[in-house]
């Protein structure tokens, strides 16, 4: 299974969320946690990404499973 990394500026780009709010929700457990993929570099899994949007829309339209 391949696995595609996505950085920072994609997420905030796919979520329309701006870095400090990404970063508060990480630390309250409520998005995604990044990947350590260098000494100062992070990314993130994609498919979590996609997934964690996908709830979004789910619950913005009533639609929770």
């Amino acid at each position: 299974m391949a696995v595609n990394l996505i950085r920072m500026s994609e997420v905030l780009n796919r979520t329309t969320y701006g870095k400090s709010w990404i970063y508060k929700l990480i630390s309250q457990g409520r998005f995604p946690k990044p990947v350590k993929i260098g000494e100062r570099s992070i990314a993130f899994i994609e498919s979590e990404i996609d997934e964690w949007i996908k709830q979004r829309i789910a619950e913005s339209r009533g639609e929770v499973a």
